[in-house]
Formats: C-alpha cells, structure tokens, sequence
C-alpha cells in the first residue's frame, strides 16, 4: 500500500513544524567544524522516532531518515551524554507549568508477593 506522505518523503508520525519549532531549540549546537551534514537533525530525529515507535531493527530504518548507522549514533550518543534526558526534562517543566500533566502514582498492592521465607516458613535444618 502506498500513502500520499511517501511521495512527499515525509513520514505520518514524524514532527510536524509546530512540533519542530519547540524542540529545536532545546537541541545541542554542533561545535566541530568540518564539511557540513548530510542529513539534518530533523530528519535524523525522526528517524529516531521512527525505530521507537515501531520496535523495528535499527538496520531497518528507512533510508529517508538517513543511513541507520548515523541515526542510532545520534541516539546512543545523546543517550550517552544525558541530551535526552535535559530534552524531557525540559518538556515535561513546560507542560507542568501549563497545567497539562497530573502527577499521580497509584500502587496495586494486590500483585505484591512475599518470598514464603517473610511469610514465617520454616527453614531446613532448624528444629524446633
């Protein structure tokens, strides 16, 4: 089956401009001069977001993201050095101050089991 976005070169689930526009600022700034990328941080992250979203191998990562060698690499990289961990932290502030994230943690009790040991079990060779 062949979508309209395919023709495009755009995926359904990558960033939409809006979207783009308040992550691209929180995005490290390269500082090694040298020849300029082939692909952009755009792209490479919505290659990213690709392989997430699918669960597929990163080898499988459709070329228009780039070569899948250079998107992992952005990935582990920035996993690495705690890029993406500043980038959630940051966006999850901003939605907390707008009011769109509920903090709530609710712990089922009813699947927590005990080892038979804290149950009071006996233990081999104790006699009593």
């Amino acid at each position: 089956m062949i979508h309209f976005w395919d023709d495009l070169g755009v995926g359904r689930g990558d960033l939409t401009a809006a979207q783009w526009a308040v992550l691209e600022p929180l995005l490290p700034v390269g500082k090694k001069p040298g020849r300029p990328a082939k692909w952009t941080k755009r792209q490479l992250i919505d290659g990213i977001r690709w392989r997430i979203r699918t669960g597929a191998p990163w080898r499988d990562v459709p070329a228009r993201y780039g070569e899948w060698e250079t998107v992992y690499g952005l990935f582990r990289r920035w996993q690495r050095d705690g890029t993406w961990a500043r980038i959630l932290k940051e966006l999850q502030a901003r939605a907390d101050a707008k009011g769109l994230i509920t903090w709530e943690v609710s712990v089922d009790s009813t699947v927590t089991r005990a080892h038979q040991h804290a149950a009071g079990a006996r233990k081999r060779g104790i006699c009593r």
